[in-house]
């Protein structure tokens, strides 16, 4: 157990390094401010940071504000969408019953949506090497959504392995079972809103977070009933047991 907290705490480490290369990146590439929509989209990604769902058989959260980043990577400089994603993200670490928060986990969670959003935002920017003839801004949205994703849920997976014991591999189909179709359709969103945006006006964003909170309640339902918490217990004792 003591060589596993060693090599957490070193994991820990080697996300927060990596969290503070993207964000040196996005300081070093800084695009003429957006005030407004910039104020909004962290107004708004922080509010729907603070309508957390517990993973059932996980020890682990999620939040319906990934639409809101996706939007700021798209609309926004890299660092603006940074800046967005790490506060919000900070702002989702605090316990609901006003507890404080945990100096690891937010130091994890904040460099790790660092990482997510410096890959994702590398991608659509087209800075990433792809053929000429593939690119559109649906495939960049795709694959930048994708990126995401994974930088997210892998080194999640990851840090649970090495706290809680269990195979990574096993945790993070657990991750993917339950919050995959979220981030699909966080994708889904952005594409909509951002085509809106672009031809309505920004402030679009705002009529989102309405359509977030009927998410974060249907899936509130969703992992409140009974049988969906057997198959996620299950699949988390079956990783336990590796």
């Amino acid at each position: 157990m003591k060589s596993h907290t060693q090599i957490a705490k070193l994991f820990i480490g080697l996300m927060a390094l990596g969290g503070l290369v993207s964000l040196s990146y996005g300081l070093l590439h800084v695009y003429p401010w957006h005030p407004a929509q910039f104020a909004t989209l962290l107004a708004i990604a922080i509010l729907a940071a603070r309508l957390k769902l517990k993973l059932p058989g996980l020890h682990g959260s999620m939040s319906v504000y990934v639409p809101f980043i996706l939007i700021a990577i798209v609309d926004l400089g890299l660092f603006e969408a940074l800046m967005i994603a790490m506060a919000s993200t900070a702002a989702q670490c605090f316990p609901k019953d006003g507890g404080k928060p945990k100096a690891a986990q937010t130091l994890f969670n904040v460099s790790t949506v660092a990482v997510a959003v410096g890959l994702a935002g590398l991608i659509f920017q087209g800075r990433m090497p792809l053929p000429t003839a593939w690119v559109s801004n649906a495939l960049l949205l795709s694959l930048a959504a994708a990126s995401f994703f994974l930088a997210q849920t892998m080194p999640v997976a990851t840090i649970i392995s090495l706290t809680e014991g269990g195979s990574a591999t096993r945790i993070w189909s657990n991750i993917v079972h339950l919050s995959f179709s979220y981030y699909v359709l966080s994708a889904g969103v952005t594409s909509l809103v951002t085509m809106a945006s672009h031809r309505i006006g920004w402030q679009i964003p705002l009529l989102v977070l309405p359509v977030m909170y009927g998410v974060y309640r249907s899936y509130r339902l969703y992992f409140g009933r009974g049988e969906t918490r057997v198959r996620p217990m299950a699949l988390a004792k079956a990783a336990a047991a590796e």
